[in-house]
């Protein structure tokens, strides 16, 4: 049994697959407690493994299946993303922060490393290889993450519902990346198109 924060049909609103339809499943729990998380970890259900490929099987026009949270590394393995593509034909992506080694036969990772933020230090990364690094930016030193290796990097801004705070926080980001051009510009669109 693994406990769900929540099941949903939306587009990828982040990083390389921005506007990709997918089926989101959202853990609750994780080993972090970073200031900024949108996951509400005291809320969940507990659900089986049949009981989330039938929730994902509500969808059949998601290509993927993203594995977010929380910590998704915490509640999953090799058994249960086989099962999952098996008996839903879709490829299976997971959102980590890079603290535990994943299953081999996940199709794609994002990592995204919350050390340096305030209760984000809790444990270190350890994840070195990745599809995607996806960094929410608040200014950090860059080279900090010079050891991964990604096919894709992206920077984010840490989003604050004080609008102010946000401008900043973007404009931060924009000269990040016009300054290490090895990174790319990711925005949340789902936030402005108002979609989960």
């Amino acid at each position: 049994m693994k406990k769900v924060n929540e099941i949903f049909y939306s587009l990828q609103g982040e990083g390389f697959h921005t506007g990709t339809p997918a089926v989101f499943v959202r853990f609750s729990g994780c080993n972090l407690r970073c200031a900024f998380c949108d996951t509400q970890h005291q809320q969940g259900t507990m659900m089986s493994l049949p009981k989330i490929v039938a929730e994902v099987d509500k969808y059949p026009n998601a290509p993927m299946v993203i594995l977010t949270g929380g910590e998704p590394s915490l509640f999953i393995d090799e058994g249960f993303v086989e099962e999952l593509k098996q008996r839903t034909g879709k490829l299976v992506a997971i959102e980590t922060n890079g603290t535990h080694s994943l299953p081999s036969n996940l199709d794609w990772v994002t990592l995204s490393p919350k050390t340096g933020f305030p209760g984000g230090d809790m444990e270190p990364c350890v994840l070195k290889v990745c599809d995607e690094l996806k960094v929410v930016y608040l200014g950090q030193d860059l080279s900090q993450y010079d050891a991964i290796r990604a096919n894709h990097r992206f920077l984010q801004p840490c989003f604050s519902e004080d609008s102010d705070v946000f401008q900043d926080n973007k404009m931060k980001c924009v000269e990040a990346v016009l300054t290490h051009s090895r990174w790319r510009l990711s925005m949340q669109i789902h936030r402005a198109l108002n979609i989960p």
